[in-house]
């Protein structure tokens, strides 16, 4: 291979991504399909570059379809922050309705574990907790 050309491990290494997932990114076309040579893909720097955006977004936990959308705007040649805006803005919603379940969720643990604590309980709150109904 040349100094442009890069192995699926070094592609790994170097963006922290596993091997199964450049895969499966290529098989659902977040990354296009490697060059080939003999039966090894073979990326170049530009696919580095995709990668960590991708691995990137999947940490500040947008969806698949979320970061297609933010790589074709991205990849048109005319970057329009109003649409990446629109997807970010959107995806914030959802941010912030799972860190209101999370805080509800520690409640509702904070207050059972304290209810463990004390000795005035017959059988285990949190056990309770889990069979009891809405």
């Amino acid at each position: 291979m040349t100094d442009t050309t890069i192995a699926i491990g070094e592609l790994s290494r170097r963006t922290g991504c596993n091997i199964e997932t450049i895969r499966y990114y290529e098989r659902i076309g977040l990354l296009p399909d490697a060059l080939r040579r003999g039966r090894y893909r073979i990326y170049g720097p530009g696919d580095v570059g995709r990668l960590s955006f991708v691995r990137r977004a999947r940490e500040l936990g947008f969806t698949l379809e979320e970061i297609r959308a933010l790589l074709g705007i991205a990849t048109s040649g005319q970057v329009s922050c109003a649409e990446a805006r629109s997807i970010a803005a959107s995806h914030l919603v959802s941010v912030r309705a799972r860190l209101a379940d999370l805080r509800k969720m520690e409640r509702v643990l904070a207050s059972t574990v304290r209810a463990c604590d004390t000795d005035d309980h017959s059988g285990c709150p949190l056990i309770d907790t889990l069979s009891a109904s809405n």
